[in-house]
């Protein structure tokens, strides 16, 4: 996929665009987003697979950033206005701009039960929420010569290490701080755990429940894709962007278990799309600072071993990388929805989406 340049006929735009364009030629070296330009307003060319991101994880992921008013400090219209953060989300007009090139797709549904769809729209911003797929999806599409969605199918308060528990995940037991041993299933076992020699005693949940359940709503979307994508006939899925790990890190054996699941995950979702090539981005708690040693920190360490840059994981170099959130956010913590701060949820969608964007660069390169 080849970078794509916008042209304007504002200074604003112009000024802004040899910037861009310095920055994204192949080779370029870019440590942080760019600023990006306004969208052009064009649609995308059609005769080109959509290049589908799907977006997975729990209430991080699902986006509680407030859009509100410019009197407000935190929110998204404060920030473009008053501190003339994200240019690129207004026009010259101080309209919301609109991208006819990328697809904002969000559905959502508890375990295995029916499909709510929230988003079937060009990408803009609307009244109520936002989460990272704003930015994600702006710095995406602006390298990519391709029509674009932005997938995004979760809930909030779900554990990797049970809930989203991927296919093939193997149950392990675990001694808490007062000697007791615990069993936790694998995927489809019931209870979430249970004491070691006992019997467990089944509940109207499985691990991994959710897991089933946003994937299979996600590949609705992709078996009906011109009902979200109009005029689309085929699609690739190119990546994967994954904001988790509240509800583990709230827990010693699951955070001590999330580097497993993590590895675990990354290849099952790539079987499960058909995409050994995809892209797999994720980004640490905002509220967890390099090294710290509780359940957070255990979250973050092992994002960074899975990083593609770490060596540990020797398959996902160059295809695997993790986005340090702790700088990023505008405070208060994941389990707070950051406050409700627009800001730490543009800050940690961009760096995702520069993210992949620089995995998709080497590619080329």
């Amino acid at each position: 996929m080849s970078p794509r340049f916008y042209c304007s006929t504002t200074a604003k735009r112009l000024a802004v665009l040899s910037i861009i364009s310095l920055l994204t030629l192949p080779g370029a070296a870019a440590d942080k987003p760019t600023q990006l330009p306004d969208p052009d307003g064009k649609p995308a060319d059609m005769s080109k697979p959509v290049q589908v991101y799907i977006l997975l994880g729990q209430s991080n992921m699902l986006g509680f950033g407030k859009v509100g008013a410019a009197d407000k400090p935190g929110s998204l219209t404060h920030a473009v206005t008053e501190k003339k953060l994200y240019p690129y989300l207004v026009d010259d007009d101080g309209n919301w701009t609109e991208r006819k090139d990328v697809r904002n797709v969000r559905v959502m549904g508890s375990g295995t039960g029916g499909m709510r769809g929230f988003n079937n729209e060009w990408m803009t911003i609307k009244g109520g929420n936002i989460g990272p797929e704003i930015g994600i999806g702006h710095h995406v599409a602006h390298v990519t010569d391709a029509p674009v969605m932005i997938l995004k199918s979760c809930i909030g308060n779900r554990a990797l290490g049970w809930d989203l528990l991927p296919p093939g995940s193997e149950g392990f037991e675990f001694t808490d701080a007062k000697g007791v041993t615990w069993t936790h299933p694998g995927y489809k076992g019931s209870p979430e755990r249970w004491v070691k020699g006992t019997e467990p005693k089944k509940i109207n949940w499985y691990a991994g429940m959710q897991y089933d359940g946003d994937i299979a709503r996600a590949k609705k979307v992709l078996a009906e894709l011109d009902t979200y994508y109009p005029g689309a006939k085929q699609y690739e899925v190119a990546g994967f962007f994954w904001w988790q790990g509240d509800r583990d890190s709230r827990s010693a054996a699951l955070s001590g278990r999330y580097e497993k699941n993590l590895v675990h995950l990354i290849k099952q979702l790539r079987r499960d799309f058909n995409a050994p090539a995809a892209k797999f981005v994720c980004a640490t708690l905002g509220q967890t600072k390099k090294g710290a040693t509780d359940g957070g920190g255990k979250i973050l360490d092992a994002m960074f071993a899975v990083d593609g840059k770490s060596g540990k994981y020797p398959e996902f170099k160059g295809n695997v990388a993790t986005v340090y959130s702790h700088p990023l956010s505008k405070g208060g913590s994941s389990g707070g929805h950051y406050g409700g701060n627009a800001e730490t949820y543009m800050n940690v969608g961009e760096a995702m989406g520069h993210a992949i964007v620089e995995l998709l660069k080497a590619d080329s390169e």
